[in-house]
């Protein structure tokens, strides 16, 4: 990986995944006050569910595992499940405790 600088991602990052959550219809079921209360059974809503956590991570940027655990644990009780199901469904990729966000939308919209 050579020089890598560890990021930690922003503190309104998991404030700003909350939302999204709770504004995704699809997802009401499985969200309460901003936080993930089960994970959807269905391969679809659960990717989904992924993608809108995976906003928190920037892309091009190496987070220490801590970092992620942090973002993480303000979304769901159990983030080590949440943080294995990322890397499974290939929205975080993981070398020896490093993550980087290696999928999930991109928002592309030109910044003001």
């Amino acid at each position: 990986m050579g020089d890598i600088s560890l990021s930690k991602p922003e503190d309104s990052a998991s404030s700003a995944v909350a939302g999204r959550l709770e504004n995704e219809e699809q997802l009401r079921p499985f969200v309460r006050d901003g936080r993930i209360t089960a994970m959807p059974a269905r391969p679809a809503k659960r990717r989904l569910l992924l993608d809108c956590v995976a906003q928190a991570f920037e892309p091009g940027l190496r987070f220490p595992e801590a970092a992620v655990d942090d973002v993480l644990k303000a979304l769901c009780d159990d983030h080590f499940a949440l943080r294995r199901y990322l890397v499974d469904e290939g929205f975080l990729s993981r070398q020896a405790g490093v993550y980087w966000r290696s999928g999930g939308t991109v928002d592309v919209r030109p910044e003001s």
